[in-house]
């Protein structure tokens, strides 16, 4: 393979590694801020027990995230030195923004939101864990509002080769933006709710009863069940801005080949793109069109729309935007018929304590199938904008370092090597945290003070 093929896997590789941790630390901020409201409402320690052990994770989370996040900006200068110098006065910009709205503003209440709950007053523990959440969701609105940027650019001008911004609002509020901003904070409460009630779920069949464990559980099954059907309308929605502004993409998500009406919604194919058809169609007749038309015979844009003159292909690689399309959406409905099946049974037996022993063990896999379907979701974004990089500005080509391959080869397979460990080591914490609140170690700890508390210290203390 050649250094282009070899940088993209790369990138590839260290922003799929860094993104899972991003998409747990978004969420489980809010999560986390709602078991401290609940316990300063309600006095029930099992919310504060539920606050004490999914602290642990946002740490071990954010932690993974900021060092994979450092990693994979430094390729930008290295891999990717074109993107920058050509499209630095706007990302630049941009990711400063995150910095100084969102980091600062993170590492500053980190630090007594993890450390403070027996030693600063109530209120602002409270505080510093809603501006941790806070601070979360404005780093993704930054990263966000870049990416949806070099998806649908907007509000800048070329001169000489580079881009300059000309409306800044623009840029940030560019077409595709609040879809994909939706998507990916829906996604991150998905992920965060199968991972709550996953692990919940493990606790629960290795004998832990506790109140905390029984307020997780519930609470993860309710986060999926209302999110997944509001994240199926999103993704609709985004689905249709995606038609508009870059129908090869949708043409390669449903592998359609020729631009008809009455397109079916294929369930399974294998895309050939010598050939330029599928093999093995299984479809729902008419399905597609419904779904982006929104009436039988709409007609849909194919792929051989998009071919130069000389045959070239001009739009993304159709069998991984094909299949990681499907694996999301397939992703998805599991979801929703676990959770609501979940739903069910609580209903009709009283509580988490009617749940039946095959539906907890179904749950622990399902731990990380908010992982699954984000980087699928995200292959399906990101292969399906090539060959460009900055949508009609700059190619990926263009944008490459004259790297030699095999220094690229030997640097992606370090980064491999120890991605793996790392992922296979946060997933050995995960579950070795989750044994250790089974023994209940958790309820132990000492309780929040009050103001008075700390102010008047007690001989006995």
């Amino acid at each position: 393979m050649d250094a282009l093929i070899l940088s993209r896997i790369q990138f590839g590789a260290n922003i799929s590694f860094h993104i899972l941790f991003p998409t747990i630390t978004i969420a489980l901020g809010w999560v986390l801020l709602f078991f401290r409201l609940r316990y300063n409402r309600t006095g029930d320690d099992g919310w504060l027990q539920a606050y004490r052990f999914w602290v642990k994770i946002f740490a071990l989370s954010f932690a993974m995230g900021v060092v994979s996040g450092i990693t994979m900006s430094f390729q930008f200068g290295t891999n990717w030195p074109g993107f920058m110098e050509t499209v630095g006065n706007i990302a630049g910009p941009l990711l400063a923004y995150e910095v100084m709205t969102a980091f600062f503003l993170e590492a500053v209440f980190l630090g007594i939101m993890l450390f403070g709950l027996s030693r600063v007053p109530g209120w602002l523990h409270t505080l510093s864990t809603f501006l941790v959440a806070f601070g979360t969701t404005m780093s993704a609105f930054w990263i966000l509002a870049l990416n949806s940027w070099m998806h649908t650019p907007a509000g800048f001008e070329m001169r000489d080769g580079v881009a300059h911004a000309t409306d800044w609002m623009a840029i940030i509020f560019n077409p595709s933006m609040p879809y994909r901003l939706a998507h990916m904070l829906l996604a991150s409460g998905l992920t965060v709710a199968f991972l709550i009630a996953g692990i919940s779920a493990f606790r629960w069949l290795i004998g832990d009863r506790s109140a905390g464990l029984r307020r997780t559980l519930k609470t993860g099954l309710v986060m999926g069940a209302v999110l997944i059907p509001v994240q199926i309308a999103a993704g609709d929605m985004h689905g249709l801005n995606t038609l508009e502004h870059q129908p090869q993409k949708v043409a390669a998500m449903e592998g359609n080949w020729e631009t008809r009406g009455n397109v079916p919604l294929l369930l399974f194919a294998v895309p050939d793109e010598e050939a330029r058809e599928n093999r093995f169609e299984i479809g729902i007749p008419n399905g597609a069109s419904l779904i982006l038309k929104h009436h039988a015979d709409g007609v849909v844009p194919g792929l051989n729309d998009f071919v130069a003159a000389d045959g070239t292909p001009e739009h993304p690689p159709v069998a991984p935007v094909f299949y990681s399309f499907r694996i999301m959406v397939g992703t998805g409905m599991a979801m929703l018929l676990l959770s609501w099946a979940a739903i069910a049974v609580m209903w009709r037996r009283g509580g988490v304590e009617g749940l039946p022993r095959p539906l907890l063990l179904a749950l622990v896999p399902m731990a990380f199938s908010g992982w699954v379907a984000t980087l699928a979701g995200w292959y399906t974004t990101e292969i399906g904008r090539q060959p460009w990089l900055v949508q009609g500005v700059l190619t990926t080509k263009k944008a490459v370092a004259d790297v030699p391959a095999p220094m690229v080869g030997t640097s992606l397979a370090a980064y491999l090597a120890i991605y793996a460990v790392l992922l296979a080591a946060y997933i050995g914490v995960l579950f070795y945290l989750a044994r250790k609140a089974a023994r209940g170690e958790d309820l132990k700890r000492p309780r929040p003070r009050s103001a008075e508390a700390i102010a008047i210290q007690t001989p006995a203390e």
